[in-house]
């Protein structure tokens, strides 16, 4: 029914190329159609009940094949890892070779699977890192460090964040005060003043009355009280941030890898979009953004190329450890999560925020496994 011929490919990757029966593919037709139906809106019919005949009358053959398509390679994929026993570690880049009715599906795979990893002396390098930054708590003024209890925060920290917001409140109180009088909207706005350029006396009196107006604060000592709490997590969560990146950082330095070059491209994929993101969030297109700066998508992808190298080696590490320390999140966590994402992205792929997920709960066990060696 399956035809399966796997080749081993430089760099940790491996080609899948496999033709599926003609009879076992024309299985998918009904289900394709579907599938296709639930989707198609057709004056006098309700969406998702449209007769057959309808429907093959407005649907072109060629997107029922490629649904088809579709439907049995996700079907046979995982089979065919499972049955191969591949260490695949990364999403599959697919191509179809044979697409026709009545006739076998003809289709490749590229894929990476887990490469020869020589790891470093992941326990020891924690356990030398997390001592380190204890013995520097322990010999710095502790008002500036890290205690048991996590970094303690200082008056002063407190009075220039309190200044910040004063100052805040003021350059917004002079921005309100120019439109009102002069201007119809920002654009037509002169030079404003900077935060820094608020002398103290200028500022709005941090009274009970004010901190009134930042939220649902009774006095200032409650205010106060709060803010503590919320910076001091805030520098627990900075410090955490460091202690994680110093360790990845010296296992990745002190391990061999050899880096499947799938790996790679799908991590400037990701940059590339989310700099796309960025861009378009700022109300700029992004190709007239490249135009701009007069480069390529090419010529940024050699520019992040490095750091796309070193994200690959990042999770490639996180992965082998989790592996070595049989580290696996928990099912109740990974189906909460995913039950979320497909709530507020309903056309997800299931498959694929599962893997997502389970990766990021994985990698955040594996961290905190670090974070505890002493």
């Amino acid at each position: 029914m399956l035809k399966i011929n796997i080749k081993n490919l430089p760099n940790s990757e491996v080609e899948i190329e496999a033709e599926l029966a003609a009879e076992a593919f024309e299985a998918y037709f009904n289900k394709a159609l579907k599938k296709i139906g639930e989707n198609v809106q057709i004056d006098g019919f309700r969406k998702g009940n449209i007769p057959e005949k309808i429907l093959l009358s407005k649907i072109p053959e060629s997107q029922i094949l490629e649904e088809m398509a579709d439907l049995a390679i996700k079907e046979h994929y995982p089979k065919i890892v499972e049955d191969k026993k591949l260490d695949v570690i990364s999403y599959p880049e697919v191509s179809i070779t044979k697409l026709a009715r009545n006739n076998p599906l003809g289709f490749k795979i590229k894929t990476a699977i887990m490469p020869e990893v020589k790891l470093a002396d992941y326990k020891n390098i924690a356990k030398e890192i997390n001592l380190t930054i204890s013995e520097k708590g322990k010999d710095k003024n502790k008002d500036q460090t890290v205690s048991e209890e996590g970094p303690n925060l200082t008056s002063q920290e407190l009075e220039n964040v309190i200044l910040d917001i004063r100052k805040s409140r003021a350059q917004k109180k002079n921005i309100a005060e120019i439109s009102s009088e002069k201007f119809l909207d920002k654009s037509d706005f002169p030079d404003l003043p900077d935060k820094s350029d608020f002398p103290e006396t200028s500022l709005p009196e941090f009274t009970d009355e004010f901190v009134r107006t930042l939220g649902p604060f009774e006095n200032v000592e409650d205010f106060k009280e709060k803010l503590k709490i919320n910076l001091k997590l805030e520098k627990e969560n900075q410090l955490r941030s460091e202690i994680r990146l110093k360790i990845i950082e010296k296992i990745i330095n002190n391990s061999e890898i050899d880096l499947p070059e799938i790996l790679v491209k799908t991590e400037l994929e990701k940059i590339l979009h989310n700099m796309e993101a960025d861009i378009t969030k700022m109300g700029m297109n992004f190709q007239e953004y490249l135009k701009n700066i007069n480069k390529t998508t090419e010529d940024l992808k050699k520019e992040f190329r490095k750091d796309a190298e070193k994200k690959a080696k990042f999770n490639l590490i996180l992965y082998k450890i989790s592996e070595l320390e049989k580290i696996i999140p928990d099912q109740e966590k990974v189906n909460k999560e995913v039950e979320a994402i497909l709530k507020n992205y309903p056309n997800a792929d299931r498959n694929h925020a599962i893997l997502y997920v389970q990766e990021i709960l994985t990698n955040e066990q594996v961290f905190l496994f670090l974070e505890n060696i002493n």
